[in-house]
């Protein structure tokens, strides 16, 4: 006790010598810290030269010249001890995954930082840490010089712009532990390796990315990464890697992460992968492994799911997205239960969804899209992955029944999709009960019924898409209560009311909104007042009979695309339409008028179609004539539009597709439309415009369509145009003055599926080279391809991106699909084609002055739909072989002089469904088939034809009766013909015989010797019977 006693002043002693020691180590760290927070001067000025060659467009380096200190600068990092810069971290503080792509990525541009690497770097000795990520160096090859510091340790020069090959000095980095050279997947090829050996300098090297660069020179990169045993990461997703070679002996067995995403591998999957013990994330997703290995059949990666992944337990990350796997879901990875993310998106994996994922506790990304799934959601087996699971898409399967109410169970699920199914039935009011979820997806579904007043629930809520279904109801404002996060409201395609007090202010503030197809109006919807951040505007179809209020035009200066097209909107636009930087504006359809506006450069797509607009196009289209614009789509069709078309063209170079049709234009076509290089399809029908066909059209090479019809052009077909517009697929010039002959010239348009020359003066015959129009002579199934054969690297490059695509297919514009369009004569009724113009082949030459025969070669066109000669001279008889025409859905041969009988081949034509022969010198009997006695008798009017579907009888021999309709001058004519080639036989026969035997002694002698030999023979065989 008393020695506890003694020991207590010692402790106490003890323990304050202890405190101060402490105290004086904080203050002296204290004032080292205070000592040295002015860097090295030497590597201030490296420093300092190094910005100087850098381009930095936002300022974000503003600290480098304002403070002397450089290890207060933005981005430096230093030793506090020393003062030497120990870190850079340059990189991009935006990525163009931040927002919205389609829009636009300016601040991502604005904040990258561009120009060159200076060589002043070299000073920092003690620089450990470069990252010069997400920049835009333009381009340039990466220093060699930074394989000289030493002390590196990471170096992260991804996605910064780089390009050219890799330099070997970065293998001197011995230090180095942490190495991406990623670039951006679009910029795939602009950098490269020669050799790969480099890198066996990096024996310290744990992560590793070169995803998109190109290994395609490298044959041995797993030899080489093999000799990296520290390697814990691995990314070389892109690589354009064709081989995986095998290894006997695997010496990174530490990897934990393996990324050989988007490769397109011609071996099997090797089986070294399963070898990484240590593996936690695998994505083999776009690989296309090939060959057989536990079950892979041998056309790319796919057949049943491989068994050796079943051991395998330790993964938690599994992509193996973008195959051909097939069969039910793997019941193999109901053993994966450190499973945390698993996407086995656009595969062929079918039959039902198995219960045991909802046992997967650690599932928290789950993305089964565009396979071939049933059934119905079995949300009611869902156990402990209900807590887990954060994301779930299955998209694009074939899932059907309802939504069940068991959906609230997941509490964290903060992504939904469930698009492009078969689901059915209302949407239950319990899904109001995903506090977490941030996307709902439904698109494209049966789902009827209203939506529920719980959506007004989702306060975290920033995308919902219900478009396309069968919804119906009112839509009020409890359903939009508490959406204080929603940005993205997609609803379009449904019959939904919206209903809600004129002075409403909506909780949240929208950047798109597209409700087309619901019930808005008669008002103009006042509630947009209050949405100041618009982007995406679409209210087509919503019955608005309103003006545009003033307001709405200086609504949203980042609005980027405006849709109100098909509804009654009326009054005038002003003077400038929509802020500068809108790109996609579609007014088309309603009750617009007054003068054309001025527009933005900016613009892309402008459609004004089908209002009221009049005066000249000058205002519109020469107010800027000393600027570039972007414009890619006009159309001013149906309006009032006259004048002549202006010269002053040559401010639009981007102009892909020009419509003007059907309005009160005159003049010719000026001279600097020409100038459209990138041009590829222009309508200028049914207007008043004159003159020859412009030969200035000739440098508009790119041109795919040229409607030209319904005018007053007067000339002869330019033969220019098969030389110099050589991927035409319609031509259309009906209904002007224009002579002469058909220019066989034309037969070089092989792409041509739609020719239309009717209602001209044209004379002449039909050119025999007319099986040269491939697209017409192939089939159906293969007219599709047409397009994809015209050489795009040589036209245009704007107008490339439709050139690659067949006529009229969905080409993307913004935010909606334009689909090119044709009106044609067909079936003797006009029609618009237009998401079906790819398939249409046509040839119409009827009502001109064509004479000759309707040439053999006509029937080579296999693959055309409609045929009309009418309205000509054509006189032949049809040809025997026009059978062969068997996907012929309109024929027109009436008003000619065709002679002859009906083919009987023609009784083949199964997809006839309009016939016209009516007028012409056919006789004889109608061939029997169903599908020709189907027609009307009017089809064979003004002929001497019999039999059904005309009530005159044939006789016997299948000749018309006497006193049959169809008696006509060119029929009487064969009969006439008939009886005076017999009586020159008559006379020919007569005198060829009897005159020599009148006029010759020997011959009449032995004549009459032998009619009495004759006679003797047969008395003699009489007496003898």
């Amino acid at each position: 006790m008393t020695m506890n006693r003694s020991r207590q002043p010692v402790a106490i002693l003890f323990f304050l010598l202890v405190f101060l020691t402490i105290t004086s180590i904080h203050f002296s760290f204290c004032n080292a810290n205070h000592d040295v927070v002015m860097c090295m001067e030497s590597e201030r000025q490296a420093l300092y030269a190094f910005k100087q060659d850098l381009v930095d467009p936002s300022n974000r380096l503003y600290s480098w010249e304002v403070e002397n200190d450089c290890c207060k600068w933005e981005g430096v990092v230093c030793n506090n001890l020393t003062g030497h810069v120990l870190e850079l971290h340059l990189q991009n503080p935006y990525t163009s995954l931040d927002f919205d792509y389609e829009l636009n990525d300016y601040w991502f541009k604005k904040s990258a930082l561009r120009g060159e690497i200076n060589p002043s770097l070299l000073n920092l000795k003690h620089l450990k840490h470069l990252d010069l990520s997400l920049n835009d160096f333009g381009g340039i090859p990466i220093p060699p010089f930074i394989g000289s510091l030493a002390s590196l340790q990471c170096l992260n020069l991804s996605e910064a712009g780089f390009a050219g090959i890799i330099p070997h000095q970065l293998g001197n980095l011995s230090s180095l532990r942490f190495l991406s050279l990623k670039i951006f997947g679009s910029d795939l090829g602009l950098m490269d390796v020669d050799k790969l050996q480099w890198l066996l300098g990096l024996s310290h090297l744990e992560h590793l990315d070169l995803s998109f660069v190109s290994l395609f020179e490298a044959p041995n990169w797993l030899q080489v990464i093999n000799e990296l045993p520290t390697l814990v990461e691995l990314h070389l997703s892109g690589c354009e890697l064709h081989r995986s070679p095998h290894l006997l002996d695997v010496n990174f067995t530490s990897l934990v992460v393996l990324d050989l995403s988007w490769n397109y591998f011609d071996s099997v999957i090797p089986r070294w992968i399963f070898s990484l013990s240590s593996l936690v994330s695998l994505d083999l997703g776009g690989s296309f492994f090939v060959g057989r290995l536990e079950g892979f059949r041998e056309n790319g990666f796919e057949g049943p799911f491989p068994k050796v992944f079943q051991n395998m337990t330790s993964l938690e990350y599994l992509d193996l997205s973008n195959n051909e796997l097939e069969g039910p879901f793997p019941v193999l990875l109901s053993n994966m239960t450190s499973l945390r993310h698993l996407d086995l998106s656009i595969n062929k994996l079918q039959g039902r969804l198995p219960r045991f994922l909802g046992y997967l506790c650690n599932l928290s990304f789950v993305d089964l899209t565009f396979n071939n799934f049933i059934g119905e959601l079995l949300i009611s087996s869902s156990k402990c992955v209900v807590y887990a699971l954060e994301t779930l898409s299955l998209s694009e399967n074939h899932l059907s029944g309802h939504l069940p109410d068991e959906f609230e169970q997941f509490k964290i699920l903060r992504y939904l999709s469930l698009r492009d199914n078969l689901l059915s039935g209302s949407i239950p009011a319990t899904i109001g009960r995903l506090a977490s979820l941030e996307i709902l997806d439904l698109q494209r579904n049966q789902l009827n019924g209203t939506l529920p007043q719980s959506f007004g629930q989702f306060s975290n809520l920033k995308t919902l898409d219900v478009s396309n279904n069968l919804l119906e109801g009112i839509v009020s404002e409890v359903h939009f209560t508490n959406l204080i996060n929603l940005r993205k409201l997609y609803a379009s395609g449904n019959r939904l009311t919206l209903k809600v007090s004129p002075n409403w202010i909506p909780p949240f503030q929208l950047k798109e909104v597209k409700l087309a197809s619901w019930h808005l109006g008669p008002r103009f919807p006042m509630w947009l007042q209050s949405q100041k951040g618009l982007e995406d505007l679409d209210l087509a179809y919503t019955g608005i009979l309103d003006a545009i209020p003033i307001w709405f035009w200086n609504l949203s200066s980042s609005l980027y695309s405006l849709d109100l097209s098909h509804n009654q909107i009326h009054g005038e636009i002003p003077y400038l339409l929509a802020p500068p930087g809108c790109q996609y504006i579609y007014l088309n359809s309603n009750h617009f008028n007054g003068i054309l506006p001025h527009i933005s450069s900016n613009l892309k797509h402008l459609d004004l179609s089908n209002n009221s607009f009049s005066g000249n196009i000058c205002h519109l289209l020469c107010e800027g004539k000393d600027k570039q614009n972007n414009l890619v789509f006009l159309d001013l069709g149906e309006n009032l539009l006259s004048g002549e078309i202006p010269d002053c063209w040559m401010s639009w170079q981007s102009l892909i597709i020009i419509e003007m049709g059907n309005n009160n234009l005159t003049g010719n076509i000026p001279r600097s439309m020409g100038l459209l290089g990138s041009l590829q399809s222009l309508h200028l029908r049914n207007n008043h415009l004159s003159g020859e066909i412009s030969s200035s059209l000739q440098n508009c090479t790119s041109l795919v369509l040229v409607d030209l019809g319904e005018n007053e052009f007067h000339g002869s077909i330019p033969t220019w145009m098969a030389e110099r517009l050589p991927y035409l697929i319609v031509l259309t010039l009906r209904s002007n003055k224009l002579d002469g002959r058909i220019p066989p010239e034309l037969c070089r348009l092989s792409h041509l599926q739609i020719l239309d020359l009717a209602n001209n003066n044209l004379s002449g015959a039909i050119p025999w080279c007319i099986n040269n129009f491939i697209a017409m002579v192939r089939k159906e199934k293969d007219v599709h391809s047409i397009a994809n054969e015209i050489p795009i690297d040589e036209i245009a490059p704007a107008a490339a991106p439709i050139a690659s695509a067949p006529l009229a297919s969905a080409i993307p514009f913004g935010s909606k699909d334009f689909s090119d369009n044709e009106v044609l004569v067909t079936k003797g009724s006009i029609y618009q084609y237009d998401k079906t113009l790819s398939l249409v082949t046509t040839l119409d030459l009827s009502n001109n002055i064509i004479s000759g025969k309707i040439p053999e070669e006509l029937t080579s066109l296999q693959g055309l739909h409609f045929l009309n000669l009418s309205g000509n001279h054509i006189t032949s008889v049809i040809p025997k072989k026009i059978g062969n025409m068997g996907l012929l859905e309109s024929l027109d041969l009436s008003r000619n002089q065709l002679y002859g009988e009906i083919p009987p081949s023609m009784s083949g034509l199964n997809f006839l469904s309009h016939l016209n022969l009516s007028y012409n010198n056919l006789f004889g009997k109608i061939p029997s088939s169903a599908q020709l006695q189907s027609f009307h008798a009017s089809s064979f009017t003004g002929n001497k034809l019999c039999g059904p579907p005309l009530t005159k009888n044939c006789s016997d021999n299948g000749k018309t009766p006497e006193g049959n309709e169809g008696d006509s001058e060119g029929a009487r004519s064969e009969v006439d013909w008939f009886y005076v080639f017999m009586a020159l036989g008559f006379a020919v026969g007569f005198w060829g015989v009897f005159a020599p035997i009148l006029f010759v002694k020997s011959w009449r002698y032995a004549y009459f010797r032998f009619l009495d030999n004759v006679w003797t023979r047969l008395v003699l065989l009489y007496v003898s019977k």
